[in-house]
């Protein structure tokens, strides 16, 4: 993907990560969370438009040879969000826009072998505010990549999930108030309105 410059103002960014069709199509135990899921991405991606603050979709995609997977998807010969699949694609639900950046990754981190980290530095945002699944997994090692290039950092406690809870709970406490802070969408539209005062 090509680097591009964001809006003037990109004190806040918006990550929506791995919002995929194979990750939930039944019998995945994110299924009965996809509705609550889309519609709270959805009500942050509206706050993030409203204040002309990027939002990027972050997906997983590997070739069908799985030559480009993980170690362990090539072990077990695991074929999962494969290119030209509908398993590949993003939630059809949820409010994107043509303009909107879309990042391919290839492992969990979405910072790992993408232009993430050089549209970031374009944009110097203060505060990256993450999304998506899975929380144990691709949310976790992006946000502490995030931290790690010290950026203060945002989990969005209502519109994270992974399809096992008590990975997702132990990720929590692991990273909330101290690599990132863990806020309701009602705490993070405040912040959005505060900023742009």
């Amino acid at each position: 993907m090509e680097r591009s410059k964001g809006p003037v103002d990109a004190r806040y960014v918006l990550l929506v990560i791995d919002m995929l069709e194979d990750f939930f199509e039944p019998p995945s135990a994110l299924a009965d969370s996809r509705a609550s899921l889309v519609a709270r991405i959805n009500e942050l991606v509206g706050a993030f438009r409203r204040h002309a603050y990027p939002v990027v979709w972050i997906r997983q995609e590997f070739r069908p040879d799985l030559e480009d997977a993980f170690l362990d998807m090539r072990r077990r010969r695991r074929r999962v969000t494969i290119t030209g699949t509908k398993g590949s694609e993003i939630l059809s639900e949820l409010e994107r826009s043509e303009t909107d950046p879309v990042i391919v990754k290839k492992r969990y981190s979405a910072f790992f072998g993408t232009p993430l980290e050089a549209m970031l530095a374009d944009w110097q945002p203060r505060t990256i505010v993450a999304t998506g699944v899975n929380t144990h997994a691709c949310v976790r090692t992006t946000v502490i990549d995030a931290y790690q290039r010290d950026y203060d950092v945002v989990v969005a406690a209502e519109a994270v999930a992974s399809y096992d809870r008590a990975h997702h709970d132990v990720t929590r406490r692991y990273l909330d108030g101290g690599i990132a802070r863990f806020l309701t969408n009602a705490a993070i539209l405040t912040m959005l309105d505060r900023g742009a005062s």
